[in-house]
């Protein structure tokens, strides 16, 4: 009823090992990542205060905490695949995809005159900035 079909000889592209500049760009912005969700997630309102949010409600909190999480696993995913090719892509597509994300929350929040232009202003470029390099170390890799 079921053979035994052997798996295909892995290419000689997927053999080869990550490019180096490129896996350290990407574990870079794991390690950024991890420490900014370990901030935002034990020591919120402080790294709020230095995303820009002067006094932040229980919802900024806890949203905060939310991203903060998410941002520690994005990281430690990144970290446990590095030597891993295309597992390793995957970590770059997703951290850019979440990159761009924040970026453009921010330029949203921006362009709607949220009342915190001064945090849009700050952290947007942030987020596109690393959303960059993540693609580019994505295309490299």
């Amino acid at each position: 009823m079921f053979s035994a079909v052997p798996a295909p000889a892995p290419s000689a592209l997927d053999a080869q090992p990550p490019d180096q500049l490129a896996r350290l760009a990407v574990l870079g912005i794991a390690c950024g990542r991890i420490g900014i969700g370990i901030g935002a997630f034990g020591l919120t309102r402080k790294a709020l205060g230095v995303l820009g949010f002067e006094r932040p409600g229980g919802e900024a909190v806890a949203l905060a905490r939310l991203a903060g999480s998410r941002d520690i696993a994005l990281g430690l995913h990144a970290l446990v695949v590095a030597n891993d090719r295309d597992r390793l892509r995957e970590a770059a597509t997703l951290g850019a995809l979440v990159d761009a994300g924040d970026a453009l929350a921010f330029g949203l929040a921006l362009a709607s005159r949220d009342g915190i232009d001064a945090t849009a202003l700050k952290n947007a470029p942030l987020g596109a900035a690393a959303a960059l390099v993540g693609v580019w170390a994505l295309r490299r890799l």
